[in-house]
Order: C-alpha cells, then sequence, then structure tokens
C-alpha cells in the first residue's frame, strides 16, 4: 500500500463512515497488510464501521441436520460428501419430533432461528420437497423459533416459492468461495448454479444467507473477489467460516490460517459490506481459539 499503511486505514475507514464505498484496490490493498501494527488498527476500524452501521447487536441462530451424509457433491471441505471416507453419522430426513426438539433448544439457548440442513444436491419437485415443505410448516407455525433452511441448489423458481409460502425466512447457500478458484472446491456443480439459487431465493423474498470458507488456497485476490460478488448479489447476511480440515478430506492436509489472517479478513469483509450482518461462523472456535 503506497504511503503510510495506517494513514492510508484511516482514509478508507472514514469514508466509509461517511458513506462511500470501498474500491476492489484499496480493498486488496487492506487485506495484504503483513504488519501486526497495522493489521491491529485495521481491524478497530472495521470495529467503528460495524459499531456505526450494525450496533452492538448480535444474531444467534442454531442448526438441526435433517439429512445427514451421503451427498453427491465432492467438496472437498466437506465430511458429509459421498466421494470421501470420514467419520460423519449418516441418517434420512428426519420426522418432525427430533426438529420440535431441536427448534425447543434453541429457543431456551436464545436463539432467534433455527436451520434446517440436509446434504444434498439440492431440491427437485416431488415428495423430498413435499416433505421438506411440510417440515418449514410444521416449524414456522409451532412458535418457537424462525423457520430457516440450508438445502443445496434450486434450479426452479417455483421452488423457492413454494419455500416462501411454507413459512421459510431465511435460506443459506454459500458461494463459498471466487469464482475463478470454484472448481479447485467442486466440481459436480457449478459456481453459477450458486449464483442462480441465490437469485431465485431472493426473487421469492426470502432472506439470503450466503459467505464462504477461508483457509482453503485461496489467494487474497480470491477472498476479496467473493466479498465483491456478495455486495454484488445483495445478499442479506454473511457468514465467514474457516477451515477445520476434516480428516479423510482432500482438504484434510491444509493449513489452518493464523488468527490474525482471519482477524484481518473479518475486518476488511466489515470495509467491503459495511452494512451488512456478518456472522463469524464455522472453524471460529478451533482456529480463533480465545
Amino acid at each position: 500500500m503506497a504511503g503510510d499503511a495506517q494513514t492510508r486505514i484511516r482514509e478508507i475507514g472514514a469514508k466509509i463512515l461517511a458513506g462511500v464505498d470501498i474500491g476492489r484496490e484499496e480493498a486488496l490493498g487492506l487485506i495484504e497488510l503483513a504488519d501486526a501494527a497495522d493489521i491491529f488498527d485495521l481491524v478497530s476500524w472495521g470495529n467503528r464501521i460495524r459499531a456505526h452501521f450494525r450496533g452492538n447487536q448480535i444474531h444467534l441462530c442454531s442448526i438441526v441436520n435433517a439429512k445427514a451424509g451421503g451427498c453427491t457433491e465432492n467438496c472437498k471441505f466437506c465430511a458429509q460428501s459421498s466421494f470421501f471416507k470420514t467419520e460423519s453419522p449418516r441418517h434420512g430426513f428426519l420426522d418432525w419430533e427430533p426438529v420440535e426438539k431441536a427448534a425447543r433448544e434453541a429457543r431456551d439457548n436464545k436463539a432467534q432461528a433455527l436451520g434446517i440442513v440436509a446434504a444434498w444436491w439440492g431440491l427437485k419437485e416431488g415428495p423430498v420437497l413435499d416433505e421438506v415443505c411440510e417440515r418449514i410448516e410444521q416449524l414456522s407455525q409451532s412458535g418457537t423459533v424462525r423457520a430457516d433452511a440450508s438445502l443445496g441448489i434450486i434450479q426452479e423458481q417455483k421452488i423457492a416459492d413454494r419455500l416462501k409460502e411454507a413459512g421459510l425466512h431465511a435460506y443459506n447457500h454459500n458461494l463459498e468461495t471466487a469464482e475463478d478458484y470454484f472448481s479447485e472446491v467442486c466440481t459436480t456443480h457449478t459456481y453459477q448454479d450458486r449464483v442462480q439459487t441465490i437469485r431465485h431465493l431472493k426473487q421469492a423474498g426470502i432472506k439470503v444467507c450466503s459467505g464462504g470458507i477461508f483457509g482453503m488456497g485461496e489467494t487474497h485476490e480470491h477472498r476479496i473477489a467473493m466479498a465483491f460478488a456478495l455486495k454484488e448479489l445483495d445478499v442479506d447476511i454473511v457468514p465467514m467460516n474457516f477451515l477445520n480440515p476434516i480428516l479423510g478430506t482432500p482438504f484434510e492436509v491444509k493449513e489452518p490460517l493464523p488468527p490474525l489472517e482471519i482477524l484481518k479478513t473479518i475486518a476488511v469483509y466489515r470495509f467491503i459490506l459495511p452494512a451488512k450482518e456478518i456472522m463469524v461462523a464455522g472453524g471460529r472456535e478451533v482456529n480463533l481459539r480465545e
């Protein structure tokens, strides 16, 4: 970054507080900071931006693994892929009783939402979609917590519309990484499949929770590219996950990201997405520790 790094951080931070968007080159300059003092200054400004646009409120949500294991997709980070031999449990789609129990536990732990999560390619018309909609409707009408879901790819608008009619509030569908790096992570579906899913959800009036996983071998440029893609898609919630390498997956050999690199990445995402809800999600305990 040209000039004094802390001066540039302050200038860019003040510009964002004034309502001016950061540019890609500016964001890349921030994420390439290497000096610890500069990174701590960046994190401090990220916190100022968060306080200005989001305040001090946090959002708690929980999930229930409604269908586990045996997924047909080959996402290299995932223990539930049928391509890899892991110790991940397997079971079919859950009846209402265990979902109801999970909803009560979520409510008791002060969570606002329960996500119904399934390990599979996605949703098509048929009995599986009927059962999914029934479960969402039951959760939505139970009065315990809000009904959210993460159910894979949606290729038809009418399927997203059915989920909305059943009472779905928010849907998680991550981009996972930048478009240019996606084939290094998964080859059984495409980046565009994920983008189109997000567009169907937004058209249906469902809140979109979409982010990615960091530490899969991507470059700083890839991280910035994904952030701007999420900005362009205007997603509502951005979960930032940090790879926890699972034994038996192709990414088991990846080295964990240093905590300071993680904090820097979170701060830069706040600079790029100042008003969005950013969730520090999967891998936070393992990678950030205290």
